[in-house]
């Protein structure tokens, strides 16, 4: 179930990047208006689902859920132990963050190993009050589904939620500079929507020397690189030139 937050009616951007891999997997496709309560409508259609004598099982968005956010607890774990390995500290860890189940699970998961290492998330969608409470009350729960009596610290929930733009989605010319910038030197991609909004704050918090009393600062790439194909235009790529 896919919410329209963007109004966009350009082929690209309705049926490439993820939309058309959701076909690609045999998935059936429904959408809901810009601002729709989607875990109601998920319940709805769950409902539906269960009276025709199916067994539905609700994804929320993002996976973000304390069995989602297991994953990104996993993740600290392995980050920690591969930098071990190697011999170095990481001061700073920044990632985007969006519908909350990458952050909370990394708080979780660096609050068990009990981690100093800095975290930082570059929202993509809420201000910063509504995103921190977000990631701190899931991270909070997953927490509590792992069983170890582990207590959170408010304090260790920092999200930076001003390369938003006009909303989720929605482009700016920090993040179209931020990608082609990687992309044209490192051959790394990055997305439009998330994790190259997430790229953008790194760049600039970096330069504005909000890291200058740490030494080893890692960005988490979390993917999504094939939502690129669903906005051609945002980077003056129209067409093909000869």
């Amino acid at each position: 179930m896919l919410e329209d937050r963007t109004g966009s009616n350009d082929e690209n951007y309705k049926l490439n990047g993820n939309v058309l891999l959701d076909r690609l997997h045999g998935a059936s496709v429904s959408k809901r208006g810009g601002g729709a309560n989607m875990n109601a409508e998920m319940d709805i259609l769950a409902e539906k689902l269960a009276q025709e004598g199916k067994k539905p099982y609700i994804i929320p968005g993002g996976g973000s859920n304390p069995i989602g956010a297991l994953g990104y607890v996993n993740c600290a774990r392995e980050v920690v132990e591969q930098a071990t390995g190697m011999g170095l500290q990481i001061n700073a860890l920044v990632h985007a963050t969006g519908s909350s189940g990458t952050q909370a699970g990394l708080v979780a998961g660096l609050t068990a190993l009990q981690s100093d290492m800095h975290l930082l998330g570059i929202g993509v969608r809420a201000p910063q009050e509504k995103q921190e409470q977000m990631v701190f009350d899931l991270a909070q729960r997953t927490a509590e589904y792992l069983g170890t009596g582990l207590q959170i610290n408010r304090s260790d929930v920092r999200a930076n939620c001003t390369y938003v733009g006009a909303g989720y989605g929605m482009p700016t010319d920090g993040m179209v500079d931020a990608v082609k910038l990687l992309a044209r030197s490192e051959g790394l991609l990055f997305d439009p929507v998330y994790s190259g909004k997430g790229l953008d704050g790194l760049i600039d918090q970096v330069r504005k020397g909000y890291f200058d009393d740490m030494e080893n600062v890692v960005f988490l790439h979390t993917g999504g690189s094939v939502s690129l194909f669903g906005y051609p235009e945002t980077f003056g790529l129209p067409g093909y030139q000869v």
